[in-house]
């Protein structure tokens, strides 16, 4: 039976499909037997284990891989459990199929946690298969068998076997009962939470064929497509005669698709923006053809939006703050601030940035009137193996997506237009297409992180506590009725939790730039202004920031027991003395010098981070340290993390540094790194990372580490030279990193 057989006869979650079959996962988690394929040279031991006679043991990484090292971390977790010798272990990706995998996606630092107890029970189950084969092998009870880098050990004999020799007796061993499967306690961890080397890194550095602008399939041609500047502009006419004449071009032709505006990112959609595709023989030869490109746009539909007009309207609004709607509120805020020792108001506010990942979008499509065949490097390839057949109108079973390395995504990826694009493309042609955007394209068409407008008022009381808390958050809205994508105010437990009297009001003005996920949504900017701000009233207050915040979380309380999503005040403070430990806070630092400090609960991770500053007096801003204490649960792989939480620190200082998209009659201004400054590596700090083992599981690490750096920085400013930082990106301030 075939793999797309198979997938027709299963319901959703039944069966778990890798290299052949072998056992499954049911939806509630426990593992099933189905048949499994003959395999002369390897043999299947799981859905997503192979062991082959070679010695080799392969083993599935179900989510894509965008730069986050997932193709390393979720094989480890079963590695563990099978104890197996990494230097064995062969990773490759999973195939793409959402009704056999479940979710298959990259985001919300989820990739981890959500496999973390599934890929557990792949590896012990496959493990006790091997200790069966190994009892009927040698004729000793499996009590008296161990299991140690990819060998089942009888320590009274001295015997041992390799899982190459007992892999096939393996997969044929009676499936174990699930009660029977004990997984390891941390304590028995000889993988977990080592330094070990991505998986991909040595094709990396050897240039291999890794992303979807090196993939080749035969016949296969090359697509350019030019969409309106205003964004959600249409097509109205093109000289599409000449761009056919030119030298290598086979058709170029108007796709209608779905005019603006748009709100915010279309993960769960198949909608394609108007525009004019160039197919050509080359790469080379559908962009000198983009160059002759004369369209006339309907800018009707477009968007209007100036993003000076914008953070006018917002201004003004946080004047009628009478006027917004109140979401959130205890006790009587005004009167607490009446009454308060020290009062506070400041207006924080953070414009539109773009991804900007490295890699721009790309994407290789396939269609027949019978099939579909997609390479891409989606965050969400589960999304575009559901949605695509109905764009298509192909049955399931006929569409078949292979999952890229992505060169970063950051939540960019999230959104699948690209894919859409380059499907309807080939289905016109006939022909295998490759769309490739340009970096012009990939900025000035990115789902962008929202701009937002936060008015702020708190106050502290005679024992120099936080006592009234107002938080006005102003938004984009494209409809009048919610704030687009990553305005949103999220209900936190921090600081409202802690303040008797509170008030969180919202106001929506218009904005039709569509926005989406970028890294740490919803907290990336919340925290730069609420940490800010926090750190302005304690010193009103005349206190140590760090006393402050210690004093604000109290006493040791996870809000919502058991709730991952919910913040644990032991384990923040946990990571604020140890950030504060390893920066040596309070130390004496020369003139023009300081220290700042910011904790943030984000994507449940507990992370606090010190930075450590210079500012000149024309205002140039040198980042020397940034000490960072993390408490995100198990650590899978210890290098990732690292390399995860140094990828945010660098990521946010960038961001706050000199990153601005403006806006001008619906069009993006900056749309290539000459005018989207980022960091260069000269600049970038000393990184100073420390994990905090406090025993839970796994939470994922990718988000949680950016948020704090802004306002950590922002603090060591007015700690060096008195200067309050309100607004991002700080050059508006005339800070230059």
């Amino acid at each position: 039976m075939s793999a797309k057989e198979m997938k027709a006869r299963l319901n959703r979650r039944q069966f778990l499909q890798f290299s052949g079959l072998g056992l499954a996962l049911t939806a509630g988690g426990q593992v099933m037997r189905v048949v499994a394929e003959d395999h002369s040279d390897t043999s299947t031991l799981s859905a997503y284990i192979t062991v082959g006679r070679d010695g080799v043991i392969t083993i599935g990484a179900p989510n894509p891989e965008v730069g986050q090292g997932v193709n390393t971390s979720l094989p480890m977790i079963i590695a563990e459990e099978l104890d197996a010798a990494w230097r064995d272990v062969q990773v490759v990706s999973t195939p793409v199929d959402a009704a056999h995998y479940g979710a298959q996606f990259a985001g919300g630092s989820l990739s981890v946690p959500m496999r973390w107890n599934e890929l557990r029970q792949v590896g012990a189950t496959a493990r006790i298969m091997l200790l069966q084969a190994a009892s009927a092998e040698m004729g000793v009870p499996t009590a008296e068998l161990s299991t140690l880098d990819s060998r089942v050990i009888h320590e009274a004999s001295g015997r041992s076997l390799s899982y190459a020799e007992l892999a096939h007796g393996a997969s044929e061993a009676p499936l174990p009962d699930a009660d029977s499967v004990a997984l390891k306690s941390a304590e028995q961890y000889r993988l977990l939470g080592k330094r070990i080397t991505n998986a991909s890194a040595a094709a990396i550095a050897q240039g291999e064929s890794l992303f979807v602008i090196d993939v080749q399939v035969p016949d296969m041609v090359y697509a350019s497509y030019e969409k309106c500047p205003h964004i959600g502009g249409r097509p109205v006419s093109a000289n599409l005669d000449e761009i056919k004449a030119q030298r290598g071009v086979i058709d170029a032709f108007i796709l209608e698709g779905e005019p603006g505006p748009y709100q915010f990112d279309i993960r769960n959609s198949t909608q394609v923006s108007p525009g004019v595709a160039i197919v050509a023989r080359d790469t080379w030869a559908a962009m000198r053809a983009r160059k002759l490109l004369k369209v006339q746009w309907d800018t009707e539909p477009a968007s209007r939006d100036d993003s000076e007009q914008i953070a006018a309207a917002a201004k003004a609004a946080a004047g009628r703050r009478e006027q917004a709607t109140t979401i959130s509120s205890a006790g009587d805020a005004n009167q607490a601030l009446l009454d308060a020792k020290a009062h506070s108001r400041a207006f924080y506010s953070a414009d539109f940035v773009s991804h900007a990942q490295l890699e721009p979008q790309s994407c290789v499509a396939q269609v027949t009137a019978q099939s579909a065949e997609v390479w891409t490097s989606s965050q969400t390839p589960s999304a575009v193996d559901q949605l695509l057949p109905g764009l298509l109108s192909l049955p399931a079973e006929a569409v078949t997506i292979h999952s890229v390395r992505g060169g970063g995504g950051f939540g960019r990826r999230l959104s699948n237009e690209y894919v859409y694009e380059a499907a309807l493309i080939s289905q016109r042609v006939g022909l295998p297409v490759k769309v490739q955007w340009s970096r012009e394209d990939d900025m000035a068409f990115d789902y962008f992180r929202s701009a937002l407008y936060l008015d702020m008022e708190g106050g502290v009381s005679d024992e120099g506590r936080l006592a009234a808390w107002k938080l006005h958050v102003i938004a984009g809205s494209s409809d009048e009725k919610e704030a687009n994508y990553g305005g949103t105010y999220r209900e936190r437990d921090f600081p409202e939790k802690r303040v008797p009297h509170y008030n969180i009001a919202t106001t929506l003005i218009a904005s039709q730039t569509p926005t989406g996920a970028w890294r740490a949504p919803f907290s990336n900017i919340y925290a730069f202004a609420e940490q800010s701000f926090l750190c302005e009233l304690a010193a009103a207050a005349g206190r140590d920031y760090r006393d402050f915040l210690l004093d604000l979380l109290g006493e040791d309380e996870w809000f919502k027991d058991g709730d991952r999503n919910a913040l644990n005040t032991a384990r923040a403070k946990g990571v604020i003395n140890a950030a504060c430990a390893a920066a040596q806070w309070g130390r004496s630092l020369p003139e023009g010098r300081g220290l700042g400090l910011a904790f943030f609960f984000s994507h449940a991770g507990h992370v606090a981070e010190v930075a450590e500053v210079s500012v000149a007096a024309d205002k140039r801003l040198a980042v020397h340290d940034v000490w960072v204490a993390a408490d995100v649960g198990q650590v899978i792989n210890l290098s990732g993390v690292e390399n995860q939480i140094e990828g945010s620190v660098v990521d946010g200082l960038s961001a706050m540094a000199d990153q601005r998209v403006t806006i001008r009659e619906g069009r993006i201004q900056e749309t290539n790194f000459d005018t989207y400054p980022l960091l260069r590596m000269p600049k970038a700090p000393k990184i100073h990372v420390q994990m905090l083992a406090s025993g839970y599981s796994p939470t994922g690490a990718g988000e949680p580490a950016l948020p704090p750096l802004a306002p950590a920085v922002g603090n060591a400013v007015f700690a060096a030279c008195g200067e309050r930082i309100r607004e991002l990106p700080i050059s508006k301030a005339g800070f230059m990193v």
